[in-house]
Parts: C-alpha cells; structure tokens; sequence
C-alpha cells in the first residue's frame, strides 16, 4: 500500500491556494519527496508530515517550479542536523546540474554539510529495489532532455492461508513465518510442509505511477498500463491544446485518455495553472475517465491493491514531531 501527500498542486507560480509542484510518497517505513517547488518545506511543516526519514528526494526534471525549493529545505535539514548518514537527490543529469550549482552555491559551503547528500544521476529502469517494493523511471517528453517519470511497484506476493494451514497442523509461531518466506518446515510428528501446500497464487501488488509535465503521451501507455493510480499534471483546458503543445505539456483531457488507455484505475490531476477552475478540469477528465480527480493541497490518497483509491482524512503520526522540530530551534 502507498500513499500520497500533495504539498504543491499549481502549475509554473503559486496562487492563494496551491503551493508549487511537490508530493510525498509513502510506503511502510519509506519516504519519497517528488520534486522541490519553492516553499515545499513550509508545506511539509504545515501537513504535520515533519522531516524524520525524508531523505530521498526524486526529481521529474530540472524546471524552476520544480526544484527551487531544495535550496531552503537543505538550509533548514542541514541547520537543525535532520539530515542522516545519507541524502540522496535523484534526477537526470541536465536537472542534477543545476540542482548542483543551486545547492553549492547557496548552501552547502562546506565539506561537513555536503558529504551526507548524493546527486543521483537517473536512467530507465529499476534505482530502487528492496524486499517488498520497488521504484522505477522512465523517460518522458517535456521541454529539454533528462525529464523522467516515476512508477511505484509494491511487490507480488502470495497470502497465507490460515485455514489450510491450520487444518494441515501447522502451529502459530515460527513455522508459519518460515512458510510465508518460502521455506519448508518440519512439524513434531516428521511431516514436512512446503510453501506451496499454505501458500495462495501470486497477487499483484499495488502500482502507483507519477509523473510531472508532459508534452506527449503516446510512448506511455505501456510503461504506466494497470496501474492502481495516476499522478499526473493537466496544466490546460481542451480548448487551450495549442498553447499545450507548444509549451511541452497537457491538458485535462490528454491526462485522461492516457489513463483510459492505459487502463488506470485512478487518475489524481495536479499542476493546474492558475488561470483554470477545478470544476472544469474535473468536468472535462471525467467526461473521458470517471475516477479521475483533481487534487489539492494537503491532500492524502491511500493506493491499495485491493480497493479502490480514496482519499484519507486521519492526522499523521508525526505531527507532534514536525512541532517539536519547530520548538527545538533557536532563532538566529
């Protein structure tokens, strides 16, 4: 299961409402930063999500709105001590470059404060593979090369199966964890049982995809097909496609018809210019995709593999530790 929290929904300037482009990513204990705009660590502060384990930051590709924020979210991690033995910056490498110059040449002015963060340069594939999830890019067409997006793969796995289990004598404990990682147990009585007698079929797991501006979506269809939820910018209105093309991204109806073909369960717009109304991009994407919404600031989607993304109203956790990481300052 994964979750989502947009801290920055407003395309290219922020309005009243929507801060610059910027999302967390959750998986168990894993924390994902999608991109910088500038303000992002105010809005991390203000959706009580905190700073503890936010240390790899993914970045769709190296436009302004996108990564200024870096600058005085590093300012801040590195003045309070919130960085870790590692922090990783993920991107391709016309964004790592000037990701590079922003970060050096503002900020980190000495050894102690930079040896802690990696600039990570992006390919297509697999960069992060752990157990139980995995977090691929794959090249997309906006306006200059090294522009990436994002898909979030929860792994397959097979449920165990307490009744069969249970009917065959295999005891609570040990042995069924054994069983669940694929190994076969020895019970009392000499019998040995292998994975396969209490273990179901493969289910797949969820698959979250995500990605920033966009000029064309013909290629990505088959790089995004099935997945539980889309993430994706709808910059302009149909009736703006010209002014679309011509600027590299897209509009409400693209991002549905992406998802339509691509058979996305969800389809959660952001991004969206200032000049537009909510009701007409969620009016116009679901005319072509019914699941598709418009998301907002502060707003948090539970992707599940099971059920239907929704949207959660429960507090974080670690709200009490984003206020004492504001109360432990001392003003300089």
């Amino acid at each position: 299961m994964f979750e989502v929290v947009f801290l920055g929904t407003s395309a290219s300037a922020p309005s009243a409402y929507r801060g610059l482009a910027a999302q967390v990513v959750f998986f168990k204990e894993h924390r994902f930063l999608v991109d910088c705009g500038e303000g992002t660590q105010r809005q991390i502060l203000k959706s009580g999500i905190g700073f503890k384990r936010l240390n790899r930051i993914l970045i769709t590709h190296g436009h302004l709105d996108h990564i200024l924020g870096l600058a005085g979210l590093l300012s801040t991690m590195t003045r309070w001590e919130s960085i870790g033995e590692t922090f990783e910056i993920y991107a391709g490498r016309p964004a790592l470059d000037r990701i590079h110059d922003l970060l050096y040449s503002l900020v980190l002015h000495d050894e102690t404060q930079s040896s802690a963060i990696k600039l990570i340069e992006l390919s297509p594939g697999t960069f992060i593979d752990e157990a139980d999830f995995s977090v691929s890019a794959f090249p997309v067409v906006h306006r200059g090369p090294g522009c990436f997006g994002f898909v979030f793969q929860e792994k397959t796995r097979r449920p165990f199966l307490v009744e069969q289990a249970t009917a065959i004598g295999v005891p609570f404990g040990p042995e069924r964890a054994r069983l669940v990682r694929g190994e076969a147990v020895t019970l009392h009585d000499g019998r040995v049982v292998t994975p396969d007698e209490v273990l179901g079929p493969d289910l797949p797991g969820a698959r979250l995809t995500l990605i920033g501006d966009v000029g064309r979506t013909d290629n990505l269809s088959p790089l995004i097909a099935d997945s539980h939820a889309l993430i994706i910018e709808s910059t302009y209105l149909a009736s703006e496609a010209d002014m679309a093309r011509r600027f590299g991204h897209m509009t409400a109806a693209g991002a549905a018809w992406l998802a339509r073909e691509a058979h996305v369960q969800t389809l959660l717009l952001t991004h969206l210019s200032r000049r537009s109304r909510e009701r007409d991009v969620l009016s116009e994407a679901r005319a072509i995709h019914p699941a598709a919404f418009v998301a907002r600031d502060f707003d948090r989607y539970i992707i599940a593999k099971d059920k239907p993304v929704y949207k959660s109203t429960e507090p974080f956790d670690d709200i009490d530790n984003a206020i004492d990481d504001i109360d432990s300052t001392t003003a300089t």
